[in-house]
């Protein structure tokens, strides 16, 4: 990985963990999603212009299945990942979404292709488990009281997913077929408006209600999400995901960190703990 490629994922991180904080203090749900959708328009434009006068912008063949694909994947993420954060600690939900990402890409990669990874590659994968068996209390997960972190460990279980999916298919996009980064996140984005405009339209009041009760951390969402992704974007034309997605890592420890300096969450030493062995197991997939 090139030094400009690496400080793009790295500041990218930073962003990415930031506007997920944001969003978790939100507390939202549809409407504040569709509102950062929707604010998020009046940054793309301004950058699109600034990409256009840099490069020519081109829509190749095939892009529009695309950008309709990457859409609906995000959009399904997006819901998963603010449900996640009304129902579960910042802490457990971001690290189980972040982490288990590349877990089951390679998972993915075996069932689909045949792949054979490294025994490296097992171990990190093994790592892994254990640092989330570790991170959501082991056993003591079964006991009545801990309901809540096992919808926190099927929110960022199903997010991880959804992060699997539509970084090897935006890799795709942005490494095969050209696409501009900042275009095509635009173009998922408007497809995630579209598909949520009929229920916000519902449901208007309560994205009233997120604009003046939650407008700073709306804004904070609307800017740091797609920027965070266009960085990694421009990163994966010329770098291989297996590079990207452990340097992208870092933000399970931010998270893990935020969780416990800024949400006073609890069991903050484990999960760091935890999170330190993730971002380890991540590694040893790529290394592998």
């Amino acid at each position: 990985m090139s030094a400009t490629a690496l400080v793009l994922v790295l500041a990218a991180a930073v962003a990415h963990a930031t506007w997920n904080l944001a969003a978790k203090r939100s507390g939202g749900g549809l409407p504040f999603v569709w509102l950062t959708g929707l604010l998020s328009f009046g940054f793309y434009l301004p950058a699109i212009g600034l990409y256009a006068v840099w490069r020519p912008l081109t829509l190749p063949d095939g892009a529009l299945p695309v950008i309709l694909g990457s859409g609906l994947i995000k959009t399904a993420y997006a819901l998963l990942l603010q449900r996640g954060y009304r129902h579960g600690d910042f802490s457990l939900v971001y690290p189980l979404a972040r982490g288990t990402g590349p877990l089951l890409s390679t998972c993915a990669a075996i069932a689909l292709f045949g792949e054979r990874p490294s025994a490296l590659a097992l171990a990190g994968g093994l790592l892994i488990v254990a640092s989330v068996f570790h991170l959501t209390g082991g056993a003591n997960l079964l006991r009545a009281d801990r309901a809540h972190l096992r919808q926190g460990l099927l929110y960022g279980f199903t997010c991880g997913c959804c992060i699997a999916g539509y970084t090897v298919w935006d890799q795709r996009a942005v490494a095969h077929l050209g696409l501009a980064p900042p275009l095509y996140d635009f173009g998922t984005q408007a497809v995630m408006c579209l598909v949520l405009a009929p229920f916000a339209w519902r449901r208007r009041a309560g994205v009233v209600g997120a604009w003046r009760d939650h407008k700073g951390k709306a804004l904070t969402v609307a800017f740091l999400g797609p920027a965070a992704y266009v960085l990694v974007l421009f990163a994966m034309q010329t770098t291989p995901v297996s590079y990207i997605a452990p340097a992208r890592e870092i933000s399970i420890l931010l998270g893990a960190f935020f969780g416990a300096r800024f949400l006073k969450e609890a069991d903050s030493s484990r999960r760091l703990l935890a999170a330190v062995g993730m971002v380890a197991g991540v590694i040893a997939l790529a290394l592998g």
